[in-house]
């Protein structure tokens, strides 16, 4: 009981990587790697740890000690997601009223199937107990999942919103989609300068200083939620940069 069968991961997996950003506490480290390949995912990353993992993390990692062994360590967001095409971000503070652009949803379910028959990268990521990402964190992402949870105690232990996210990967991906339904999400390279163009157009912008941020992520949120891939982003980039540079033009 409790032991592997020998058998290959899904194709999914493949695709799929889940980044912890500065965990506190090893048991929740190796929980969520046996979590991962309970649902078939092994690409771990970890930010701001040193990669030896304790006693503790490989206990609770119980048979899934490869993707401990296999965890990529870095000491930076940025490194953590550098050849990633879609950077999800999970977070269960929610806002209310109309006011919702830092905060726009997907559930776990929706993400899978809208990306099914899809290539590139796409990190999952998780901010650290009891703080969760921060604000500019969650800016850096192209996608904000939260999981429904009661609202008199929405927030959950960091493997267990692991286990359910990975869950839904699991049971809503499906590798069988017919020709012509999939594509390839953005390689890293451009989704890096789709967000620089965006914040170089924004910043040239004649508009209030405190309404730039408010419309850069807006632009980005709405750009991403359309999984846009690199044909569309190329002929999408040539109107923001023409945009900007006329704005930049004009300043003199």
């Amino acid at each position: 009981m409790g032991d592997r069968r020998t058998q290959n991961l899904p194709t999914f997996s493949q695709n799929v990587c889940v980044i912890l950003v500065n965990p506190e506490h090893d048991g929740n480290i190796g929980a969520v790697a046996r979590s991962m390949l309970n649902f078939g995912i092994n690409d771990l990353r970890v930010v701001g740890r040193d990669g030896i993992w304790s006693e503790e993390a490989r206990r609770r990692a119980k048979n899934a000690q490869t993707v401990l062994d296999g965890a990529k360590v870095v000491n930076t967001f940025e490194e953590s997601v550098a050849d990633c095409s879609l950077v999800v971000g999970t977070s269960g503070k929610r806002e209310e009223g109309e006011k919702t652009a830092k905060r726009h949803f997907l559930l776990p379910k929706e993400l899978p199937n809208r990306l099914s028959g899809t290539e590139g990268r796409v990190a999952i990521v998780f901010g650290p107990e009891g703080k969760g990402l921060l604000n500019e964190q969650l800016e850096m992402c192209d996608l904000l999942i939260t999981i429904p949870t009661w609202e008199g105690y929405p927030i959950l232990n960091l493997s267990h919103a692991v286990s359910i996210i990975c869950y839904s990967w699991y049971v809503n991906s499906d590798t069988t989609n017919p020709p012509g339904t999939g594509g390839r999400l953005l390689n890293s390279e451009l989704r890096a300068q789709l967000r620089s163009e965006t914040k170089r157009l924004v910043e040239l912008m004649p508009t209030k200083d405190h309404k730039r941020k408010g419309i850069e992520s807006t632009l980005l949120r709405v750009l991403f939620r359309g999984l846009p891939k690199d044909d569309e982003i190329h002929r999408i980039l040539g109107i923001i940069t023409q945009a900007a540079d006329s704005f930049e033009q004009s300043r003199f």
